[in-house]
């Protein structure tokens, strides 16, 4: 496939169907169907509602979205400074190997740099070896001495009545 233009752009409200929709596509890939709860209308209300939860940047091709970055502001107290945390980098899968997902990673960082922020981080899952090469050759350290501790559900409700 010969590679396209791709632009990529913060994401508008008209933009939040097709979010879901390629959210529900990276859930199938990392075999995480059924830990997909949410909804489009969620989506957009923690996108543009009176309190934004989380921003994102898609990937166009032909004014179609074939990916998209998801991203929300955390902090560093070591640092002493905010940082952009990746919560979804998805590029379709006939669309990668073009660039799209370092574009992405490049707008990112670009945000992180021009608010003068301390670092950006994301997770990613131990067995796609394809995504922890490609991120190594962008820089990224992956930390092997880290987990990630998540309560959610019923053990989130027992443990805020506790």
């Amino acid at each position: 496939m010969a590679t396209a233009a791709v632009s990529i752009r913060a994401a508008e409200r008209g933009d939040v169907s097709a979010l879901f929709a390629l959210i529900l596509e990276l859930a199938h890939f990392e075999h995480l169907e059924d830990a997909v709860t949410g909804s489009s209308e969620a989506l957009g209300k923690h996108l543009f509602g009176d309190h934004r939860y989380v921003e994102a940047l898609v990937a166009e091709i032909d004014q179609q979205i074939v990916g998209y970055a998801l991203f929300f502001t955390s902090y560093s107290t070591f640092l002493t400074q905010p940082g952009l945390y990746l919560e979804d980098l998805y590029v379709q899968e006939r669309y990668r190997g073009q660039g799209i997902g370092k574009a992405l990673l490049q707008h990112v960082a670009k945000l992180v740099a021009e608010r003068d922020y301390g670092r950006l981080e994301w997770s990613v899952l131990d067995w796609n070896e394809s995504a922890i090469a490609f991120y190594e050759t962008l820089g990224a350290t992956v930390l092997p001495d880290w987990r990630i501790c998540r309560v959610t559900g019923s053990a989130l409700t027992t443990l805020a009545s506790g």
